[in-house]
């Protein structure tokens, strides 16, 4: 049977609550993050399902490597999240692979993207240097002229975007969206509008962002890599060497057939059922799940909109 699992909820000082419209139970108002399937052990997820309910997805991980094909890695590879921005998050940028695994203790880097759920009138985005070849970049950086550094853009629903590890980037108010990323959760802050958490400002760390920014060829983000399969919409939004996240809009029924050995879907809207091997669970926005190596028959029913990501 899949794995379902229960969302691990981060309060944040730029949270909110839009988490409730996904039947989530708030432990405060400013939830900023809910992380819906993750191994991480600042955050692990716990099954709430089946034989394996009230374990962890990082026990699974280390103990039960046969659910995930044997996949040959210490840690669990991904990590997907929600992201209710009330108000904006800190401009930020987060290191590669190479730099994490030096200085963070043979952490994972952290490339992510995002889809764009909601979007409030105006609502926009950091993605990158408004020119990024201009020289003067870092020197305004470390003498913390930002007006006018950062290129701002305007975001609605249903926008794509893909950041790569060393692009300096953040969400601004208004915006809720879902994110699939390698798992990890280093950042390394530039600005945080001067933002206390308890009774100490938050910690910057910009000489360290310095060191890792870098200034990758920006494409378009919007997908193009469109098809329909058994007349569902099936959106490609990005595929690489870290992850491959897929939109599909279902309406009726769908078989599906895992493109690896496990994958991790989220229902963002509507609600249905899935059907593994047989047996049948119904699944409505908010639900987070794991199709197992164990999964091999899937059948999707209903009207909704999933995210699906896998290696």
């Amino acid at each position: 049977m899949p794995l379902f699992l229960k969302p691990v909820l981060k309060d944040k000082v730029w949270g909110g609550t839009k988490f409730e419209a996904f039947d989530y139970e708030l432990p405060s108002q400013t939830v900023g993050e809910a992380w819906t399937i993750s191994a991480h052990h600042r955050g692990a997820c716990e099954i709430v399902e089946g034989e394996y309910r009230g374990y962890t997805l990082d026990y699974l991980w280390s103990h039960h490597r046969e659910l995930f094909g044997d996949f040959p890695s210490e840690e669990f590879p991904l990590l997907t999240k929600l992201i209710d921005a009330k108000e904006p998050l800190s401009i930020h940028v987060h290191p590669n692979d190479a730099y994490a695994f030096e200085h963070e203790e043979g952490k994972y880097g952290k490339s992510e993207c995002w889809y764009v759920i909601e979007a409030e009138p105006g609502a926009e985005i950091i993605y990158g240097f408004k020119d990024e070849r201009c020289p003067n970049n870092i020197d305004k950086l470390r003498n913390q002229d930002y007006e006018n550094l950062f290129n701002k853009i305007k975001v609605q629903a249903g926008d794509f975007y893909y950041i790569p590890a060393g692009m300096i980037h953040s969400v601004g108010a208004g915006v809720l969206l879902y994110e699939t990323m390698q798992a990890s959760d280093i950042s390394y802050r530039i600005y945080d509008y001067g933002r206390e958490y308890g009774n100490s400002r938050r910690e910057l760390n910009r000489e360290k962002a310095i060191e890792v920014l870098e200034l990758p060829e920006i494409e378009n983000n919007s997908s193009t890599d469109v098809e329909y399969r058994e007349n569902h919409k099936r959106t490609q939004l990005v595929s690489n060497d870290f992850f491959t996240m897929v939109k599909w809009d279902i309406s009726g029924t769908l078989n599906y057939m895992k493109p690896r050995e496990f994958v991790l879907v989220s229902v963002i809207k509507g609600e249905g059922q899935v059907v593994t091997d047989g047996e049948i669970y119904h699944i409505q926005k908010g639900s987070n799940f794991i199709l197992t190596s164990h999964d091999l028959d899937t059948v999707f029913e209903g009207n909704f909109e999933l995210i699906v990501s896998f290696l």
